[in-house]
């Protein structure tokens, strides 16, 4: 498997126990710097396959995060690499303030204080949050503003790889276009998963297709969108009525 990807996976399968298989031999790469879309309808796998990235969920094959390979001992290395935004910030963000939770990685480890917090403020610089929200409870925050707490609370630690998970619920079309364009500032690959085509065509110009757990098309975006039998092939779109 070449190293010079961000991200690869070889023949990545995961069951739930006594609910079936949920992911089964899904293989791809990406590229450093590259945008991909991981779509599919509800229940597709692409939750499931996130998790298994990061080593939550034990899966079966492969997982690479540059040249790291995912397995017993690597499981912090692979993490600090390959950072998982969850689709619902609440999950995210825990601690009594803002500034407490983006500090927090650089903290565990083992960084001072004052490194750990100018650490906090470039990556709350680069993600948008205002500073004067640090000092904030997370519950105050807006949903676009606890979003990019969120961002700035894994983005700390300088991933090479941004797993996002529905990145746009909870958000307006304000909050949606503010995300889009943090997400295109940043220098790391992301793979977003995500419902929401609109967004997906800001930000991608691939897409991976999930149906049952199975990845069914490794595409360009734009031929997939302007291809509406397929879309609705995989569950990406309805049929209109007449």
């Amino acid at each position: 498997m070449a190293v010079t990807s961000a991200l690869s996976i070889e023949n990545l399968s995961y069951s739930y126990p006594n609910a079936g298989t949920a992911i089964e031999n899904v293989s791809f790469s990406i590229a450093s710097g590259e945008r991909v879309a991981l779509l599919g309808a509800n229940g597709a796998g692409k939750s499931t396959l996130l998790w298994c990235l990061v080593g939550v969920l034990p899966a079966q094959g492969r997982v690479w995060v540059g040249g790291t390979l995912l397995g017993h001992g690597t499981e912090r290395e692979i993490r600090r690499n390959l950072a998982l935004a969850f689709s619902e910030p609440d999950d995210q963000l825990f601690m009594l303030t803002v500034e407490r939770d983006v500090t927090f990685g650089p903290l565990a480890a083992g960084d001072d204080l004052e490194t750990a917090n100018e650490k906090a403020l470039r990556a709350a610089a680069e993600v948008g949050l205002r500073t004067e929200l640090m000092q904030r409870p997370p519950h105050e925050l807006s949903s676009g503003e606890k979003r990019r707490a969120a961002l700035a609370a894994i983005l700390v630690s300088g991933p090479k790889v941004l797993a996002l998970d529905e990145p746009t619920n909870s958000l307006d079309a304000p909050g949606r276009q503010a995300l889009a364009e943090t997400l295109a500032g940043l220098d790391c690959a992301q793979l977003i998963a995500t419902h929401d085509l609109g967004f997906a065509s800001q930000l991608c110009t691939r897409a991976l297709v999930m149906v049952e757990g199975r990845l069914v098309d490794d595409t360009d975006l734009s031929d997939l969108l302007a291809d509406r039998e397929r879309l609705i092939q995989y569950g990406l779109a309805t049929e209109s009525r007449a």
